[in-house]
């Protein structure tokens, strides 16, 4: 049951949607190649896998391996549930070079899993007829997709499931065990080795229902998994673990075990150099090491080739062993190649370290934003500290901590020190000062409001929010609802037009997404409503309302 949790969890991290829309829809050059993370992901793939193999042969030199093929198949393995989390503590899943990381991981698992499951097949049964049972299961699941891509587009299917997400019975959660069981008997049935795929795919099946950003439901699941089935997974596994299988390889043990170390780290960080050219060969490398971790997928793999008789026990016990020393070294590894500088890049500047910029600072990084607190008092600092957000300790007023934290043009800064003339003060110090322009501060008196306008400055008039959001609450709470809480899957973004060939485009030229609506257009100062006949000009910032695939896929086709 915990392997089978884990396949879903893996499945589940797991974007389908993101990655349909990486796939290449104009005419391919070599540089629009290098810059699509599906075509990069599946031909790093392609080379892992030859790679591997050439790896299985040399150590195959050293020690007896029944099957080369089957345990190439082991060695080619990745975890997105490593992948991913580290990427989201860095805020770096919504950088190129993020994206790039987790489409290769996510390739490497659905593939090297699939693959797995076929050669395990067909050692254990031949090419027996019930190979096209598993061929049903993925028709299965591309059925299922599209209808709950249908169900997202009609209106009472919506409201319905914004009705049972809210119940107290925690419905949700029971259909997604419903559907995890739905996949794992039908799996069962054509064979004990399918039965992980048919646990992979639930969680596909369960990723393409929810919102990557903003669901309840996957925290939930994700707490579930982080909180309880990984660690027990790690107790069961080092229960189980045999140190006495290792026995059979005698002098040659030391020689397998860091050849075999090395090539499971060789395999993915020599395909890795396809992202040199766009991100520099210290951070191409750096992406290879942090998918050169594994978990779950390769031990579940090693476990069947034991049962199988194609992986002796001496070679499961050190893939156990190579399991756990990748995923705790090779993030550490990531890190220490390619550290987080929090005073680098564009960023977000709160000023005060209330609850609301730690909850602002919580949101944005939940989109991928770096985030840095200014806190004065010294026992809010550390506690703000201790809950694991960027924070230092210094004066908003003191110039010298702006130029610390390498203050660029591009870097919004939010004044939220509680107290409006404080927040005045600060605002004029940074426009004198830096002649920043990206300001916005909060004021509670709206007397206040002039002042702040006269320097340029956004405010946010908290009285006003307040008493706007309980009139929407009034007179349009469907609406409301429906832009706030209901909608799961949908949400509005800006993109900006940088695509030259778009440029002079009408909008009824360009193939938008299923999932998106074009709400307005940002030119310079002016907004208009875009119509068929409307023209595009590079610079112009569409606002969009839709889905995250349906935000990849605009960005794609006008970025």
């Amino acid at each position: 049951m915990v392997f089978l949790f884990l396949m879903f969890l893996s499945g589940l991290e797991i974007d389908v949607d993101q990655i349909i829309a990486s796939l290449p829809r104009r005419k391919l050059t070599w540089s629009r190649f290098l810059k699509n993370p599906l075509l990069v992901g599946i031909t790093q793939f392609v080379f892992a896998i030859i790679l591997s193999y050439l790896a299985s042969v040399s150590l195959s030199q050293i020690i007896d391996i029944p099957s080369i093929w089957y345990f190439s198949l082991i060695l080619v393995t990745t975890s997105v549930a490593i992948v991913l989390p580290v990427l989201k503590d860095r805020g770096e899943t919504g950088s190129r070079f993020g994206q790039m990381i987790i489409i290769a991981a996510a390739i490497a698992d659905i593939l090297s899993i699939i693959l797995f499951t076929f050669t395990a097949f067909i050692i254990k049964n031949g090419f027996h007829y019930k190979l096209l049972y598993i061929l049903a299961l993925f028709f299965l699941f591309f059925i299922l997709y599209k209808l709950i891509n249908r169900l997202k587009d009609i209106p009472l299917s919506k409201k319905l499931i914004y009705q049972l997400s809210q119940a107290a019975s925690q419905i949700q959660i029971r259909g997604a065990i419903l559907i995890i069981m739905i996949f794992v008997v039908i799996s069962q049935y054509i064979g004990k080795e399918v039965v992980l795929l048919g646990a992979f795919l639930s969680g596909l099946v369960m990723s393409s229902m929810l919102h990557r950003e903003r669901s309840l439901m996957l925290v939930k699941l994700d707490g579930m998994g982080f909180g309880f089935f990984i660690p027990f997974f790690f107790i069961m596994v080092g229960a189980e673990f045999d140190p006495g299988a290792l026995s059979e390889f005698d002098e040659s043990l030391i020689g397998f075990l860091l050849f075999l170390l090395v090539s499971l780290f060789a395999i993915k960080v020599i395909p890795s150099f396809l992202w040199r050219r766009l991100f520099g060969t210290k951070k191409a490398l750096s992406g290879g090491f942090l998918i050169s971790s594994r978990l779950s997928l390769i031990i579940a793999a090693s476990a069947i080739g034991l049962e199988l008789g194609v992986i002796t026990p001496g070679i499961n016990a050190s893939i156990i062993i190579m399991a756990v020393i990748t995923c705790f070294v090779s993030p550490v590894i990531y890190n220490w190649m390619s550290p987080t500088k929090i005073t680098e890049g564009t960023k977000t500047i709160i000023i005060g370290g209330s609850s609301t910029s730690v909850l602002l600072a919580r949101r944005l990084h939940v989109h991928g934003k770096k985030v840095i607190i200014i806190e004065q008092d010294k026992i809010r600092f550390k506690e703000i500290r201790d809950k694991g957000i960027n924070v230092i300790h210094g004066n908003g007023f003191n110039t010298k901590t702006y130029r610390h934290l390498k203050l660029t043009p591009d870097n919004y800064i939010v004044i939220e020190t509680g107290d409006d003339e404080q927040n005045l003060k600060i605002s004029r110090m940074l426009r004198n000062e830096f002649q920043h322009e990206k300001i916005i501060s909060r004021i509670s008196r709206f007397s206040l409001e002039q002042r702040f306008k006269q320097l340029g400055i956004e405010t946010i008039d908290v009285p006003h929010i307040l008493a706007t959001t309980i009139e929407n609450l009034i007179i349009r709470p469907t609406t409301y609802h429906a832009l706030v809480e209901s909608f799961e899957n949908f949400s509005i973004e800006e993109v900006l037009i940088t695509n030259k060939n778009v440029d002079g485009l009408q909008v009824k030229q360009i193939p938008f997404h299923k999932d998106a609506i074009l709400i307005m257009v940002r030119r310079e100062n002016n907004f208009f409503i875009p119509h068929g006949d409307t023209y595009f000009r590079t610079g112009d910032i569409l606002l969009v309302f839709g889905t995250h695939s349906a935000f990849e896929d605009t960005r794609y086709k006008v970025g």
